[in-house]
């Protein structure tokens, strides 16, 4: 990790061009050196996180051993989901906290020097003119500037269509209500079922208001916030294996 990690932007500028740098490391990461980044993360390794740096080059590493770190880190772990979802849904998954820690290390900067709110504004807006990383992996970007075009070209058929969105909405609300109290009633026999249930990570008790995640291998319940799963992430994995588990399996 030392592509620059001694660069401490100051101004406005400084920090978007940082920013810029780091952005332009991981978008390379994930389209264009995919191959490579795919096979460094390797699910068998210790937790890895995606670095990006303001060289435009990119890094597959360690986190960083000192506490508090220099800089906000990555997220942790990112290898650990890759056999078990679709690699372009893996590869969202990355963007998508990729984007989080860009913002994290921009704004960390704009903390530690003082940037105002007028400072703080301009970067924002700065950043945000640009697409973000899930945006340009998933294609979004594209796809947003042909849905414009053909609003553009359709704008009769935009107002009748959207009367019918809105119902649609309306239908699928009063359905989701319904559903919502079918669940109530599952919750608390789940919350009876499983309120001895201790996290393996954090060893609080089992609360139906938060996802949980088994581990297919010990059988361990965690906080998906503990191993850093979230409900979305988990219907792509086919096994689930607890950091713990996966961390015995890499080693001999």
């Amino acid at each position: 990790m030392d592509g620059g990690g001694q660069y401490n932007p100051r101004t406005v500028e400084e920090v978007f061009r940082d920013f810029k740098g780091r952005r332009a490391g991981m978008i390379k990461a994930l389209t264009t050196d995919v191959e490579e980044f795919y096979q460094q993360c390797d699910p068998e390794k210790e937790n890895l996180c995606l670095y990006g740096f303001p060289n435009e080059q990119w890094e597959v590493n360690l986190p960083a051993e000192e506490v508090p770190p220099e800089l906000p880190e990555p997220a942790l772990g990112i290898n650990f989901a890759r056999d078990g979802m679709q690699e372009k849904d893996w590869l969202s998954l990355v963007a998508v906290h990729s984007d989080a820690w860009l913002l994290a290390v921009a704004f960390y900067f704009g903390a530690r020097f003082g940037f105002d709110k007028t400072d703080r504004k301009r970067l924002f807006t700065m950043i945000n003119d640009l697409p973000t990383i899930f945006e340009v992996v998933t294609g979004t970007t594209k796809k947003q500037t042909k849905e414009k075009s053909s609003v553009s070209n359709h704008s009769s058929n935009k107002s009748k269509s959207g009367s019918k969105g809105r119902g649609s909405e309306l239908v699928k609300y009063s359905k989701g209500m319904q559903e919502k109290d079918e669940d109530e009633v599952v919750d608390e026999e789940d919350e009876e079922e499983h309120g001895e249930t201790l996290c393996g990570a954090c060893g609080e008790n089992y609360a139906a208001d938060e996802f949980w995640i088994c581990c297919d291998i010990c059988e361990k319940w965690f906080h998906g916030k503990c191993v850093k799963i979230t409900p979305a992430r988990a219907e792509h994995i086919k096994q689930y294996k607890c950091p713990s588990c996966s961390n015995k399996r890499a080693r001999p």
